[in-house]
């Protein structure tokens, strides 16, 4: 009988602990956290940031899932907070997907929209006229 009751109480410990595991698995899916790689300098609300890898990821808010935050590839240091707008598309891809706007000459091109991999819907930035 305490044989038993041993492994019914490993079973339970095993699948407690495995399941503490899940949450951070799943993290990168809720706040879309994606590394992005630019060659040039690009454009972003109120910042040009130069070339280099960076973290676009969406803030940790339950009310407001339009708010977009882009870090050092590290994540030591928040480099902007942003307000962006649903954009959508008919096919997904298994892809991160960042499309840029062309700006006037002398200035960097700007990232006009980010898409997860797989999701329909994605980010689009405003910029001021």
């Amino acid at each position: 009988m305490t044989y038993n009751l041993r492994a019914v109480f490993l079973g339970f410990a095993m699948l407690l602990g495995s399941s503490s595991l899940l949450p951070s698995a799943k993290a990168d899916e809720w706040n879309k956290k994606t590394v992005v790689t630019f060659n040039v300098a690009v454009e972003v609300p109120g910042k040009v940031l130069p070339e280099g890898k960076y973290v676009f990821k969406l803030a940790d808010s339950q009310s407001d899932r339009e708010i977009v935050q882009i870090f050092t590839e590290d994540e030591s240091e928040l480099i902007t907070t942003t307000l962006a707008v649903r954009a959508y598309r008919l096919e997904p891809t298994s892809n991160t997907v960042i499309t840029l706007e062309e700006r006037p000459p002398g200035r960097p091109e700007a990232v006009k929209r980010w898409f997860y991999p797989a999701d329909n819907y994605g980010f689009e930035f405003m910029y001021p006229k």
